[in-house]
């Protein structure tokens, strides 16, 4: 690392009156260690690929996500396939790339451990959806594609609501859906099988961090595989199941709740004639609706990994 740009985002998060505060601390102690260093926010979702982009293009060789997930997903975009590092600032809600690499979880020592921290190249996800005018569309993930219940999960999430109260709106959103949601079934073709599912996740990391810890036993960055999360059953009974497994770090089964190692996988809708949506969320933000095909890129993106 030579040259470093640390991006965020003023207006997403918790602690926003603090986001500049704790950038600048991060860029201290990479300016300490003789490391040419900006920062600077970012213009929006839609213009970040393009920014990153251009800080590239001006010799930056590590871009810093300073925020959650949303922001590592929106710079992703602008790194993948090029040499420049990926870097990440946990400043974010959930962390859950953070909390999968280990790191920690202050400005100031997230940053100490980005310079020792060694460049890998991993696969990432690629999700191909239908956005909400109907046009395709096409983004890169880290974390997660969330198809079903958990997508919907998004849709219907405040975003007011979730800056202020954090983790706490999603559990609360959480446990109201499991409550209330009717779900929808939809066809998933996965390595020359057809499924009818309620819920498909393809997870590339291991650890998400807070009460939802190891949500798809086998996933993992450094694994070319997206880790197959396919739910064949409407039964809530067997999603709350699904979900204290993974709270108190067990390893039953749970009978509908499918595991599975695959590169490719593609869904539709099971009646679209019915005229209801179901939804796709990459890296917790809220993409579109299907058809949705989601692939493993290899060797796409130079990681920061401590």
């Amino acid at each position: 690392m030579q040259k470093a740009v640390l991006l965020y985002n003023p207006l997403s998060g918790r602690r926003r009156e603090r986001r500049v505060h704790d950038v600048e601390k991060a860029a201290g102690v990479l300016r300490r260690a003789g490391k040419e260093v900006s920062f600077v926010p970012t213009r929006g979702a839609a213009d970040a690929m393009e920014q990153v982009q251009e800080f590239i293009a001006h010799g930056y060789d590590t871009i810093f996500a300073c925020g959650g997930d949303g922001t590592v997903h929106d710079l992703l975009q602008g790194v993948v396939g090029t040499d420049a590092a990926l870097g990440v600032i946990p400043l974010g809600t959930a962390n859950a790339l953070a909390h999968d690499l280990k790191l920690p979880l202050t400005p100031e020592k997230a940053a100490q451990a980005a310079l020792t921290a060694r460049r890998q190249r991993i696969a990432v996800g690629r999700v191909e959806y239908a956005d909400f005018s109907g046009n395709p569309a096409a983004r890169y993930f880290t974390v997660a594609v969330g198809i079903g219940v958990d997508a919907h999960l998004f849709y219907k999430l405040n975003s007011g609501i979730k800056n202020r109260l954090g983790m706490a709106a999603y559990y609360a959103k959480a446990w109201h859906l499991w409550m209330t949601h009717e779900m929808e079934r939809f066809r998933v073709h996965s390595d020359g099988h057809e499924h009818s599912l309620t819920e498909l996740l393809a997870v590339r990391i291991r650890y998400f961090g807070g009460v939802m810890r190891e949500l798809a036993p086998g996933a993992s960055l450094e694994s070319e595989d997206l880790r197959l999360l396919m739910s064949h059953t409407d039964s809530r009974l067997s999603y709350l199941r699904y979900v204290v497994r993974g709270m108190v770090g067990a390893r039953w089964s749970v009978p509908g709740i499918e595991l599975r190692s695959s590169r490719q996988v593609a869904c539709a809708y099971e009646a679209p004639a019915s005229g209801k949506k179901v939804y796709v969320e990459a890296d917790g933000e809220l993409l579109g609706t299907l058809p949705v095909k989601i692939y493993s890129v290899p060797n796409a993106v130079t990681l920061l990994m401590p």
